[in-house]
């Protein structure tokens, strides 16, 4: 199943929050990469192990850094899936309605959690593809009395990811209060005590607030209603659940459904009371509905159980009628979101992809110390398909309007810099020569990616279909 699983839901390499990740993990696995504008993920870096794991496992056993990263999303997929069975264990009595937890979750995998811009599980490697598997584990051990083992795999998921073992540690502790006490204490006051060293209370100002505001789904007042119907549904359902409880469920399946209600009730508050007061608008950052992701992912495998137990049951051409158009239309998904781009993106293999293509010829073909610059806006570019350009062509860049404000937003220092990096590079589309050999004055650019045909004057030794990839030092010899 893990298999079929991975199959539908795709790989690519360095798309989109990838691109935060991937360089991180090419750096731990050859440290001189990215000599220049590290910093712009290296901050996510620098608090967690994922990186180091990952590409210590690639200089560990000499694996190309790229298999590597595609071996753990294999392994990702197979822990989810692993964990999702061991959930449906303690909350089911019966093997098919175990399956059928494990089958829905399988399925359901690009499924996008409500308003978060997550989707249960990405097609591509973040700390998310091996800390989410490991807060699920935490979550079943928990519920099957294994408590070193749950407090190991938190750990884990704490070493990896810091943010959403927060939420899996809270999760794990309203359901030792929900047992003891039969309802949930509030645990905000405890967590709010860490706030003040954080961030300051004053909004921030500058491109810092810029950065920040580009992420509209940190502030609920940008969402959209089906963005909290996809928050209130599952909660709705479940508070169902808890009071009668259905037919080949045990007394956890109960205390599971009945916990995650007020847990999801609790960030939401939290995220509207940080969206609606000002002097706490730093504090989106902290992106409390973040929290839903657990609950989606809990949901899927309890409502899979419940689907196995009441209306597929042991009639195989059920499980197919139902299966089978969830898998294709989940597939279909993947397509439309990536449509310029294989299904799955294999390591080593050429890709039809323009941009992907330029971003490997010059992986292997430009000196490793190389900064190169290109459109701050290309990764929206329709045919890149979200492509980030340093996971892919593993040489420094300056920094884009895309990625990087993303680590601007959490990281308020970089503003500055990566303000004026974008700005360097603003009106990209309509530079010419001169403009060119000013910005490689201005910053060590030695290299450019631009759309075809490229401007009068340029040498550029790679072409392909829509890009030009040139060299600014050469020109600049040539005056």
């Amino acid at each position: 199943m893990s298999v079929t699983a991975a199959l539908i839901l795709g790989y690519h390499l360095g798309v989109d929050d990838a691109e935060i990740y991937i360089p991180a993990i090419k750096r731990a696995a050859d440290p001189g990469l990215f000599p220049f504008g590290s910093e712009f993920f290296m901050s996510h870096a620098h608090l967690s192990l994922f990186p180091d794991l990952v590409g210590g496992f690639a200089r560990m056993t000499r694996l190309p850094a790229d298999a590597a990263i595609f071996l753990c999303q294999g392994v990702g997929v197979f822990l989810l899936l692993w964990a999702a069975w061991r959930l449906a264990g303690v909350c089911f009595q019966s093997s098919q309605a175990r399956w059928g937890g494990v089958a829905l979750l399988a399925g359901a995998m690009s499924a996008p959690v409500a308003g978060t811009a997550l989707a249960i599980m990405d097609p591509y490697v973040t700390a998310r593809s091996l800390s989410t598997p490991a807060t699920l584990l935490a979550v079943a051990c928990w519920l099957a009395n294994q408590r070193k083992r749950a407090l190991a795999w938190l750990l884990f998921t704490a070493l990896v990811h810091p943010q959403m073992s927060v939420y899996g540690a809270v999760f794990l502790g309203c359901l030792a209060m929900m047992r003891r006490l039969g309802s949930v204490e509030r645990p905000e006051p405890v967590l709010a005590l860490a706030l003040p060293f954080l961030w300051g209370f004053q909004p921030a100002t500058g491109p810092a607030r810029e950065a920040l505001l580009s992420r509209t789904y940190f502030f609920l007042s940008n969402w959209a209603w089906y963005e909290w119907f996809g928050a209130f549904a599952p909660l709705a359902l479940l508070w169902w659940f808890s009071f009668r409880p259905p037919r080949g469920t045990t007394p956890v399946f109960r205390l599971v459904a009945r916990t995650l209600v007020p847990f999801g009730l609790m960030f939401t508050a939290a995220g509207v009371v940080l969206t609606y007061t000002a002097r706490l608008e730093n504090y989106t950052r902290l992106q409390p509905m973040r929290a839903f992701h657990l609950v989606y992912v809990i949901f899927f495998v309890l409502l899979g159980g419940l689907a196995a137990e009441y209306a597929l049951q042991k009639r195989l051409w059920r499980w197919v009628a139902l299966f089978a158009p969830l898998a294709a239309g989940m597939w279909i998904f993947q397509q439309v979101s990536y449509p310029f781009s294989p299904h799955v993106e294999l390591p080593g293999a050429s890709s039809p992809n323009p941009w992907t293509s330029a971003f490997l010829w010059i992986r292997a073909n430009t000196p490793r110390d190389a900064v190169f610059a290109l459109d701050p806006n290309y990764m929206a570019a329709p045919d890149d398909d979200q492509h980030g350009f340093r996971a892919v062509a593993e040489r420094s860049v300056l920094a884009d309007n895309r990625k990087d404000s993303g680590a601007v937003s959490l990281f308020p220092q970089l503003a500055v810099e990566w303000k004026s990096e974008v700005l360097a590079q603003t009106g990209w589309g309509q530079f010419q020569l001169q403009d060119f050999q000013q910005l490689a004055r201005r910053y060590p650019v030695s290299w450019i990616v631009v759309r075809r045909p490229a401007p009068a004057g340029l040498v550029c030794p790679y072409e392909n279909k829509g890009l030009a990839v040139c060299r600014i030092a050469e020109v600049e010899t040539k005056r």
